[in-house]
C-alpha cells in the first residue's frame, strides 16, 4: 500500500464522474420506467380476463428467466434489425433496463396489491366508489407501504447491474475505472475506489431500508 497513488483518482475524477452519471441515469430511468410499465403489467396480471392476464404473465415469466446481459444484447442487436435503423448504445441500454426491471416491479406491485384484503375492496365498491377510485384511494396507499422495502431493494440491485452495460460499449462507473486502470497501470487504486464507492452506496441504501422497516414496525 506504500505505492498507492491517490493522485490517479484525482486526475481521473471528471472521467469517473461521467461514468457515475451514466450509472445514476440508468438507475433513475429503469426505476421510473419500470414502475410505470410494471404497474400496468400488474393490473393486467390481476385481471380476471385470461386474454389480458396471460400475455402479461408470459412476459413477466420470460423476462425474469433471462439474464439482463442477454436482454441488453437483444435490444442492442435485434431491435435495430427489426426497425431498420440503429438506436444507439444508450437508448438500447435504457430500453433494456426498463423492460427488464418492469417484470420485477410488476411482481412487487402485484404482491403489494394482493396484500390488501379483498374485503376492503368490496367495502369500497359497496359505498358507491368506482373500481378505479377504490384502487387509487383504498388499495394503493396500503399496497405502497407493503411494497416500498422491496422497491428500494430492487433499486440497489439495479445499481449493481449497471456494470453490465459495458457489453454495449457504454462507460458506466465500473467501466470508466477499468479504462483508467488499464491506461495508467493502476488497477489497485481504481478497483479499490470502485469497491469503496459501491460499498458506501449499497450499504447506506441498505441501512436506510432497515431504518424504514424499523420505523414501520415501531
Amino acid at each position: 500500500m506504500s505505492d498507492f497513488d491517490w493522485g490517479v483518482i484525482a486526475r481521473s475524477w471528471s472521467f469517473l464522474a461521467e461514468g457515475m452519471a451514466l450509472s445514476a441515469l440508468l438507475v433513475a430511468v429503469a426505476t421510473i420506467g419500470g414502475l410505470v410499465i410494471g404497474f400496468g403489467l400488474a393490473l393486467m396480471r390481476l385481471s380476471s380476463n385470461r386474454l389480458i392476464a396471460s400475455p402479461a404473465a408470459a412476459y413477466v415469466t420470460v423476462m425474469r428467466s433471462l439474464p439482463l446481459v442477454l436482454v441488453l444484447f437483444w435490444f442492442y442487436f435485434l431491435v435495430p434489425l427489426a426497425i431498420g435503423r440503429p438506436i444507439g448504445s444508450l437508448a438500447s441500454a435504457l430500453i433494456a433496463f426498463v423492460m427488464f426491471e418492469a417484470a420485477f416491479y410488476c411482481e412487487i406491485i402485484r404482491a403489494g396489491i394482493n396484500n390488501v384484503r379483498q374485503g376492503q375492496t368490496e367495502a369500497g365498491l359497496a359505498t358507491g366508489l368506482r373500481r378505479s377510485q377504490v384502487m387509487r384511494h383504498i388499495v394503493m396507499p396500503q399496497a405502497l407501504k407493503a411494497m416500498t422495502p422491496l422497491v428500494l431493494n430492487q433499486i440497489i440491485i439495479v445499481f449493481q447491474d449497471t456494470s453490465l452495460v459495458y457489453v454495449v460499449a457504454l462507460h458506466d462507473f465500473l467501466t470508466t475505472a477499468s479504462i483508467v486502470a488499464a491506461r495508467d497501470g493502476r488497477p489497485t487504486e481504481m478497483y479499490t475506489l470502485v469497491a469503496v464507492v459501491y460499498l458506501i452506496i449499497c450499504l447506506s441504501s441498505t441501512k436506510a431500508l432497515e431504518f424504514y422497516r424499523k420505523g414501520r414496525a415501531g
